[in-house]
């Protein structure tokens, strides 16, 4: 299972074409914000009683997200023995070096800049993620 977490249903569905052309056929679970996304991985909220032991094999994450922000989520996960280790890929728009670095020093495994393009986004996507399936 791979959680994506978007908030621009435009991109979230482009990322998904992406995975299907690219034949990844994990399960796609899909937080629209930060809230979201941190309720699911620990169980809280809207998904109280949610088997925890049960975590994605990855997570596409988004930086500007609603409510919080794709570092908050990214620094929630790492700061949990629960997730600290689980893959992160940020997936956004922003190239800007202050955020690939702050990226990176939280403990991202990988930075993908999402292409306007839509064979370019499947180029760099699977380039960055291969062994996944």
């Amino acid at each position: 299972m791979i959680l994506l977490v978007e908030d621009n249903p435009d991109d979230a569905a482009l990322t998904l074409r992406g995975l299907k052309k690219n034949n990844i056929t994990n399960k796609i679970v899909l937080a629209r914000d930060g809230v979201e996304a941190i309720d699911y991985l620990f169980g809280t909220g809207m998904h109280k009683g949610r088997d925890t032991n049960l975590q994605p094999e990855a997570v596409l994450l988004d930086l500007n997200l609603p409510k919080i922000d794709g570092f908050e989520v990214l620094a929630r996960l790492r700061a949990d023995e629960r997730t600290k280790l689980l893959p992160v890929v940020i997936l956004t728009s922003s190239n800007e070096e202050q955020d690939i670095a702050r990226g990176f020093n939280l403990g991202v495994n990988c930075y993908v800049l999402k292409p306007v393009d839509f064979e370019q986004f499947c180029r760099s996507g699977s380039a960055a993620c291969t062994g996944w399936s």
